[in-house]
């Protein structure tokens, strides 16, 4: 897979494998698929590479999240 830098490209990843993530509230979406990305990993579908972009690249997402939301 190319390198992933958003979270756009962490979804269409997670659609190659038959996830579909809206929960409606962009912070739970984030959780969720940091979810079912561990899961994939675990069950040895995806390798080291692609599990720590993806991971980073949704633990920098909810961080923006979780400061957009302080603010409110």
């Amino acid at each position: 897979m190319k390198t992933m830098k958003n979270l756009y490209d962490v979804q269409q990843f997670l659609k190659r494998f038959g996830i579909f993530i809206y929960v409606g509230k962009r912070i739970y979406d984030i959780e969720l698929m940091k979810i079912e990305l561990k899961n994939l990993y675990d069950l040895g579908l995806i390798d080291k590479t692609d599990y720590l972009q993806a991971e980073l690249v949704l633990r920098t997402e909810h961080k923006k999240e979780e400061d957009a939301n302080k603010h409110i």
